[in-house]
Formats: structure tokens, C-alpha cells, sequence
């Protein structure tokens, strides 16, 4: 059993890898007020604060820290980019360097946005970035930042959906949603990702940490597709009209931030570093459905305090 410290932990990530560790680790998730009643230990903690990080690793001493905070909704980075340093950039150097001080193993949380799209396939590791906006451009950053501080953390880009606790934070949450109450809606046939459900992503992440992996690693889903057709697949699992999601491309849509279209990451360094292979997409969306069968998005949700938190929109 590992004491494992997550940061962001009200988030998509944050919120299911505490649930998927819990039984099997010590779990310390570090909050700033969103989490209530939740079945593992919670740190209210602005880790943004002057010696916040320090506090919060000499309090827990934990044998891993998995850095999933980051300002990630792209419009906000590109509204306020001084936040965006300071969550994206600045934090993770902090993380990074505290965690080799303490001899404590790192995971920080990158995203598939780094690249310009405009590779022709799957991106490799060692393919050159070019971060199109606020966000890919401090996301990339806090890899290199991290990476500078402790070459022994691991960096993992990634690209996930799930059930979060305002029900809204996921691309499938948004068809799911829109779909379950009949209202029309449109998905980008023109930007192609890897979309791996949140819960393997965690296992994952664990079991890189197992292994003592280290350096940069894609982890994300072995299938690419459209957004387009992820919608047309999660309406198709819950028996749902796909008819209502209208196909559209990203360059007629209204968001400020720009977008790649290609965000097709490879995992052969993956698969060959953990001899294994992530489950297939459909996999993983019968886990989906299954867990809404069951009553996980409700469960998750009473984490949160009474208030809730306000979902943000999500690209389609």
C-alpha cells in the first residue's frame, strides 16, 4: 500500500483516481473546498499559497504525488494566462522539485493539446511540439519545468472522459446529457483524438508508478477518432437518438482558443514500457455505461458540498 498525495482532486481525474485507489492505497487529495464527506482523506489547501506545497508534502510524506490541478478549461487560460503560469508552469516545477527533495515518485498530468495538428498519423514522444494557445503553450511548459526539476517524474499526456462531480466536465457527459433530454447538438468531424475512459487512465497512471517508470509517456486510448463519431458512439451505448448530434466543422464554430485538429497520440512507448495494452474504446464505454447503470455518477457527486460546482462548456 502506497500513501499517494492527488492534487486537483476535484477534478475529472482527481476525483476518479481517488475512487479507483482507495481501497488498495492511502489517499490524501488535496482540495480547496469542493470535496465534502468524501471517502478518503481531503487537504483544503490552496496549493497556489506561499509554502503551501511544502506543508502539504511534510504533513502527508507520501510515496506518490499525482499532479492532476491545472487551470485546464482553455478559454479561462486565455482569458487570464498570468493564472495559467501560475497553475500550469509554476505549480509542477514546485511539485517537482519538492518531490526529489522528499525522494517521493511524480506524475503530472500533461494533455494531447501540445501539438499543432498538423502531423499526417500519430504523434510520437519525440515529435516537436508546437502549442497553438494559452493553454497548450503553459501545458507544455510545466512538462519541460518538471521534467528540468526531476528527471525521474513521469509525464504523462492524456485525454480522458468520465462521470465528474458537476456532471457536465466530460465530452461524454455533454452528448449524454443532451441526449438523455432531447436537445440537438453538433460534434466536430474535423478533430480526431484518443479518448480513453477516466478509470483505465487511472489505473494506468498506478500502475506506471508500480513499475517506476519515468520520463515522457502518450496515455491515452488505443483508437483515434472524430469527436463527431465519440458522440455518435456514446448515443449508440445508451440507446440514445444520434440523429440530434448534427456533424460541424471546428472552423465554423465560436471559440476563441484555437484547437488541433489532429490530436492522435501514440502508445507504442506505453505499451511496450508496461507490456500491456490499454482496453479497446469500447471497452471502456460499456465500463461507462455500466457505471451509470449502477449509480457511480451519483455517487461521485455526493463528494461535493450542497452548492455544487458550475460545469464549464466542453469542445464537441
Amino acid at each position: 500500500m502506497a500513501r499517494i498525495l492527488i492534487t486537483g482532486a476535484s477534478g475529472l481525474l482527481g476525483i476518479n483516481l481517488a475512487q479507483e485507489t482507495m481501497s488498495a492505497h492511502e489517499i490524501f487529495a488535496v482540495d480547496r473546498g469542493k470535496l465534502f464527506n468524501a471517502p478518503f482523506a481531503t487537504l483544503r489547501l490552496d496549493l497556489l499559497a506561499p509554502g503551501a506545497v511544502d506543508s502539504a508534502l511534510d504533513s502527508v510524506q507520501p510515496d506518490w504525488v499525482i499532479n492532476c490541478a491545472a487551470l485546464a478549461d482553455l478559454e479561462a487560460c486565455e482569458n487570464d494566462p498570468s493564472l495559467a503560469q501560475r497553475l500550469n508552469v509554476e505549480l509542477p516545477s514546485q511539485l517537482a522539485k519538492a518531490c526529489k527533495s522528499r525522494g517521493a515518485s511524480l506524475v503530472h498530468i500533461s494533455t494531447d493539446a501540445v501539438f499543432d495538428g498538423r502531423k499526417v498519423g500519430f504523434y510520437v514522444e519525440s515529435d516537436a511540439p508546437n502549442p497553438l494557445g494559452v493553454y497548450s503553450r503553459t501545458k507544455l511548459e510545466g512538462e519541460q519545468a518538471v521534467l528540468a526539476e526531476n528527471l525521474e517524474a513521469i509525464v504523462a499526456r492524456v485525454n480522458f472522459y468520465g462521470w465528474s462531480l458537476s456532471g457536465r466536465r466530460s465530452l461524454a457527459e455533454f452528448f449524454h446529457h443532451n441526449l438523455m433530454h432531447g436537445k440537438s447538438m453538433s460534434g466536430f468531424t474535423d478533430v480526431t483524438f484518443c479518448p480513453m475512459l477516466v478509470n483505465d487512465t487511472a489505473r494506468i497512471l498506478v500502475k506506471m508508478l508500480s513499475k517506476k517508470l519515468s520520463g515522457l509517456y502518450h496515455v491515452v486510448g488505443p483508437q483515434a477518432m472524430s469527436k463527431y463519431q465519440f458522440g455518435v458512439e456514446v448515443a449508440r451505448r445508451f440507446e440514445l437518438r444520434e440523429g440530434e448530434i448534427s456533424p460541424k466543422s471546428i472552423n465554423t464554430s465560436s471559440l476563441i482558443a484555437k484547437r488541433a485538429n489532429n490530436l492522435c497520440l501514440s502508445i507504442n512507448k506505453l505499451c511496450t514500457d508496461l507490456d500491456e495494452v490499454p482496453p479497446e474504446f469500447s471497452t471502456g464505454l460499456n465500463e461507462f455505461y455500466t457505471q451509470f447503470q449502477q449509480g457511480y455518477p451519483q455517487k461521485i457527486r455526493s463528494y461535493q458540498q450542497a452548492s455544487g460546482e458550475t460545469g464549464k462548456q466542453v469542445d464537441k
